[in-house]
């Protein structure tokens, strides 16, 4: 059996005014997530548990078919596992956002998207600081990873116990309300201050400045943890699988299953992805593989940006370009399964994560006809099918 995983990060949403009262999924040209809903199973996954922050890291965590309460650490501990870092017993890993905080506000939690060389250089200078003994950053140690998404390596740090809040979820908010807190937090925020007196007159601002772009005011540290190991996903659902990603998440998540990493270039975890490519590497990958995953990171970004014209553009090409030629290849093969599944929503009215169920659809051998229907949050209301946990979807999925 053949089994293709497409994870369009991010897809479902709201019924938007700007849409004639349709959600971005509803109002897409999307004719091969419509077909797999048509020939298939269409309804909602609970993604994310009660008591979860919403979240790439706990939704994809679900849909893989790994219970949250059980294996999840924390978003850092997965991205560091991407990077091959790893922790002594008293340490801590924390993913570390550049931001961009003006007035006291939270005005861009990427940072304007920051450069790879701009933040490869404020990663060094930071870790300069920590050669040079600067007290704050005691103990630190700083690790580039894909624009404004790095991370922190703290020791001495096991027993903090500190709640921080994920800087994409209070756009335009006050940050002093989400800082650190809890056993530890005067130590975290020292860190941040510290950080934020080297980005003030840092080089990298003073040319940004000249460009007419903001500043790189802060890091952002939150989603921290010590990792935890997963049960292989072969072990569990008989199928040898790869991943095609741009966001460390993904890249983290695959190296902790068990599965092969296949990188894409140009496949930059935003808006300008290249979305042809994954599509064409995907297809490649299902000749080797049992089963092949596909992460795409851009109507989540739309979503964030508050852009319901990008938002459709994105889910378009993640159908012509990606889900088009997978279910062409697939339908090649004499046994065969194709899963669309979000992870969750990120309205564009709120520009943040939401817990709301979203919508999935599967197809292909042994999966009976689902009727007239297409892919979009309402229809899979209708339907009234609801996995509860989500992370029982992948068995039903590939039929264990």
């Amino acid at each position: 059996m053949k089994y293709v995983v497409i994870l369009p990060d991010g897809a479902a949403d709201e019924p938007l005014p700007q849409l004639d009262g349709r959600t971005p999924l509803e109002a897409a040209r999307i004719p091969n997530m419509d077909w797999v809903a048509q020939h298939g199973r269409l309804g909602r996954a609970v993604t994310v548990p009660d008591g979860f922050t919403p979240g790439t890291d706990v939704a994809t965590l679900a849909l893989f078919g790994y219970d949250p309460q059980a294996y999840y650490s924390g978003r850092a501990p997965i991205e560091a596992a991407a990077r091959g870092i790893r922790l002594g017993a008293d340490e801590l890993v924390f993913r570390c956002n550049f931001v961009t905080i003006l007035d006291g506000r939270m005005r861009d939690f990427t940072a304007g998207h920051i450069q790879q060389a701009e933040a490869d250089r404020l990663i060094g200078d930071l870790n300069a600081l920590v050669g040079r003994g600067e007290p704050a950053l005691e103990g630190c140690t700083f690790h580039s990873g894909v624009s404004y998404r790095n991370l922190m390596v703290a020791g001495g740090a096991a027993d903090l116990q500190l709640r921080c809040a994920p800087p994409h979820d209070i756009p335009n908010q006050p940050v002093a309300d989400h800082l650190p807190r809890g056993s530890g937090a005067e130590r975290a925020r020292g860190i941040m201050a510290r950080a934020r007196a080297l980005l003030e007159d840092h080089e990298v601002n003073r040319l940004r400045r000249d460009q007419g772009r903001e500043p790189v005011t802060d890091i952002w540290l939150w989603g921290q943890g010590q990792p935890r190991e997963l049960p292989p996903f072969a072990d569990r659902f008989g199928a040898r699988g790869t991943v095609i990603t741009g966001v460390d998440i993904l890249r983290g998540l695959a190296v902790m299953m068990g599965m092969k990493l296949i990188e894409v270039p140009g496949a930059t975890g935003y808006i300008d992805t290249n979305y042809a490519g994954k599509g064409e590497a995907a297809v490649r990958a299902l000749e080797e593989f049992d089963l092949v995953a596909v992460h795409i990171e851009a109507a989540d970004e739309a979503g964030h940006l508050g852009d319901a014209e990008e938002k459709v553009k994105a889910l378009e090409r993640i159908d012509e370009l990606i889900v088009g030629p997978l279910l062409g290849a697939l339908r090649r093969h004499d046994r065969w399964r194709i899963l669309v599944a979000p992870d969750h929503p990120t309205p564009v009215t709120t520009t943040a994560h939401d817990g709301t169920p979203p919508p999935f659809c599967f197809a292909g051998t042994g999966v009976a006809d689902g009727g007239n229907r297409t892919f979009h949050e309402g229809a899979a209301r209708q339907t009234g099918l609801l996995v509860d946990p989500g992370h029982r979807l992948m068995e039903l999925f590939i039929g264990r």
